[in-house]
């Protein structure tokens, strides 16, 4: 529910702000600057301002949440004294370090540790039994944090393809105008305003959809590698503390 707000809210506010600054702030700037030149886009300038706002909300959305599941501190750091508790068997720190630490990597990890501290005594399960249900514990909490890593990056796609699919629009309707202007002559003379004009708004609005398309795929990959980055550490972490377990139910 919070994710569909929030996007609602992230199109109505970015769609006002577009008409207020085409319609309000840009209309009435001097003629021949670039600012008047971009208000002669037409309509379709307030849905690129719109997707470029929009793309910029999405942007520092997944910032932020990216910053959040990081942790307080370096993984690194948090790793090596998790691995210290485990090997001295202070459970209970190596849950509190998890706790302090937060994020991704340690939502995972403390899962699967609070999973084995229930079954490690249990004398009537194998060894197999508990790396299994251990396992299980981590694969179903990395479950639930993969979604929010992942939040919003299709939408960072899909406004690279619209931003650029509305530009090419506009640039269409301008050279329709355009052409329209020379079909239209007074005394053998082309209109050259309206001629103008046409192709100003083509161009507007091809610039601006090429912007928030550049930027959103930019993004998009950004944000991708991040997310992969995010889950081989978890990975890779997750592998080491199940190899630890492991060997310490081996050595019993």
């Amino acid at each position: 529910m919070k994710q569909t707000i929030f996007v609602t809210l992230n199109t109505l506010i970015s769609f006002v702000i577009g008409y207020v600054v085409w319609g309000i702030i840009l209309k009435n700037t001097e003629i021949g600057t670039i600012a008047h030149s971009v208000y002669q886009g037409g309509p379709l300038v307030v849905v690129l301002i719109s997707i470029l706002l929009m793309l910029m909300a999405f942007v520092v959305e997944r910032f932020l949440s990216l910053r959040v599941a990081k942790g307080t501190s370096s993984v690194q750091v948090f790793f090596k004294g998790l691995i210290g508790h485990l090997q001295s068997n202070d459970y209970e720190s190596a849950l509190a370090s998890c706790d302090k630490q937060r994020g991704t990597t340690a939502n995972v990890l403390r899962a699967g540790i609070e999973r084995y501290m229930r079954i490690k005594d249990d004398g009537a399960l194998i060894i197999e039994k508990k790396m299994a249900m251990t396992q299980s514990a981590i694969e179903e909490a990395n479950a639930l944090e993969g979604p929010l890593l992942e939040r919003n990056l299709i939408a960072l796609s899909t406004i690279a393809s619209i931003a650029t699919m509305v530009g090419l629009l506009g640039t269409t309707i301008g050279m329709i105008r355009a052409f329209a202007a020379t079909g239209h002559t007074a005394g053998g003379v082309i209109d050259a305003q309206a001629l103008a004009t046409g192709i100003s708004e083509a161009l507007v609005n091809t610039a601006g959809g090429l912007v928030s398309g550049i930027l959103g795929i930019f993004f998009y990959n950004f944000f991708v590698n991040k997310v992969d980055s995010f889950n081989y550490t978890t990975d890779e972490a997750t592998y080491e503390v199940l190899q630890l377990l492991k060997a310490k139910e081996d050595a019993k």
